[in-house]
């Protein structure tokens, strides 16, 4: 997956207006104009990198003068301490991109590192693990593409390009067979359907109303175990619901396919990565 950084100039503007408005009103008051500036983005603490391309791109709106200079790739695993890139210009726009610039890798770091961390546990098995929409408003394509820069895959990116069944869905439509039946004539044949289960019986049900992927929602694991061997390679399988990294390579020994997992994106913390000045702030 690679980002359309032309697509995110609408984001960054507005992200820009939000936090420097009429203007960066301390910059102004005390550093001179014409004054610039160098510095080096630095991790504070271990994680995989993401995010570079949005950072750079924040200075480039404020100014062409401003060069900025990756000095790792977008999903490389770094040791506290690695520089990661430099920045040098205008100070005036050094200055006014630095929140947002380091926010942005913040926080895409962090859902790289939190998605690096279960993919290692779930090494040697056949599931992967992938995201969900539970994201961000207005950040999902750069919250997903930072999951693929930890290594995961993604789930569907919005409502229109897939078709999951949920118990919501199940209790407007009459249930498993009515809304999987109803899906397979409507929905386009290229999208494939996938229904979410709760127990052994909706397992069965899905199997026989002929869905594609069944989502396994919220079974402990040996359920889960017994739903894997039910289906039987008939259609494929995803675990989802409160899985962590204490509960992650249990889920994966199942021999699901699929792990979702809504908190790479909804509750993560961010990796902590800092500007710093040469020769100081």
């Amino acid at each position: 997956m690679t980002l359309n950084l032309t697509a995110l100039t609408g984001l960054i503007d507005r992200c820009l207006t939000e936090d420097i408005g009429g203007g960066d009103i301390t910059t102004l008051a005390v550093v001179e104009p014409g004054t610039r500036a160098a510095g080096r983005m630095v991790l504070r603490e271990a994680g995989v990198v993401a995010g570079l391309p949005v950072a750079a791109l924040v200075f480039a709106r404020l100014s062409p003068d401003v060069v900025f200079r990756a000095l790792v790739r977008d999903g490389e695993r770094c040791p506290a301490a690695t520089a990661v890139a430099e920045v040098s210009g205008p100070a005036w726009a050094v200055l006014g991109g630095e929140r947002l610039a380091l926010n942005f890798l913040q926080r895409l770091s962090g859902i790289a590192t939190a998605t690096a961390r279960l993919v290692d546990k779930v090494a040697g098995t056949r599931a992967r693990i992938v995201d969900t929409r539970k994201t961000t408003p207005g950040l999902r394509v750069l919250e997903k593409y930072a999951v693929r820069c930890g290594g995961g895959f993604n789930h569907r990116f919005g409502l229109y390009d897939g078709v999951l069944i949920k118990d919501n869905h199940l209790a407007l439509a009459g249930g498993i067979d009515r809304a999987v039946r109803a899906a397979r004539e409507r929905a386009p044949h290229t999208v494939r359907v996938e229904v979410e289960v709760e127990d052994l019986r909706g397992v069965a049900a899905a199997l026989e109303a002929g869905a594609d992927i069944i989502l396994l929602d919220n079974m402990d694991v040996a359920t889960m175990a017994r739903a894997v061997a039910m289906v039987n390679g008939r259609a494929l399988t995803e675990a989802s619901g409160g899985i962590s990294g204490e509960t992650v390579a249990a889920v994966a020994a199942t021999g699901v396919d699929f792990i979702s997992v809504g908190a790479l994106t909804h509750s993560v913390r961010s990796l902590d990565i800092g500007l710093d000045f040469n020769g100081g702030e």
